[in-house]
């Protein structure tokens, strides 16, 4: 997922959309931008902050709920395996190890109702947008999908939202 080179030509344009329209309602690339190396810069990972906030020069992220270090682990367990992968709809239920995939389900349950806001420092640069973690959540078909801005923003490097946004389709 992270290997924006990777991605088939569907995906990356989708990406690129999705990158795109959410970057002009904080004032720009650039601001997105900033917004992403703000949260690479912060250390331990911003996730687990208690804050539930990040600034950057130009935007702020807000969530509504502390995020512990145990859900962060398991959810980084879950990207590491499917971090290369090519398919922007991988599964995070796709586990095999019956006692991992409980773990993965209470943390998906856990995470399910983080909410994030990005808002620009001046509202003059548009009013901003709000995602979830996971895009994609259906139990009854063993089916999750993670947000994509959610993994640019917190697991991918920058490098990924840089190639996104630019990406001509």
């Amino acid at each position: 997922m992270c290997n924006f080179n990777k991605q088939n030509d569907e995906t990356k344009a989708l990406i690129h959309l999705f990158m795109k329209k959410s970057a002009e309602t904080i004032g720009g690339a650039n601001f997105l931008l900033g917004l992403s190396e703000a949260l690479r810069a912060h250390k331990p990972h911003p996730l687990i902050t208690s804050k539930c906030e990040i600034k950057s020069d130009n935007a702020t992220i807000k969530w509504n709920k502390v995020i512990f270090k145990d859900k962060l682990m398991a959810l980084e367990e879950v990207l590491l395996i499917h971090k290369s992968s090519e398919n922007p709809d991988f599964n995070v239920l796709d586990i095999i190890n019956e006692q991992k995939k409980k773990r993965v389900i209470n943390m998906v349950r856990a995470l399910a109702p983080v909410d994030f806001i990005v808002k620009p420092k001046d509202p003059k640069n548009g009013g901003g947008f709000e995602f979830k973690i996971f895009e994609t959540i259906d139990f009854e078909k063993n089916y999750v999908k993670i947000n994509p801005l959610f993994m640019a923003l917190f697991f991918c490097s920058a490098d990924f939202t840089k190639r996104a946004l630019k990406y001509e389709i």
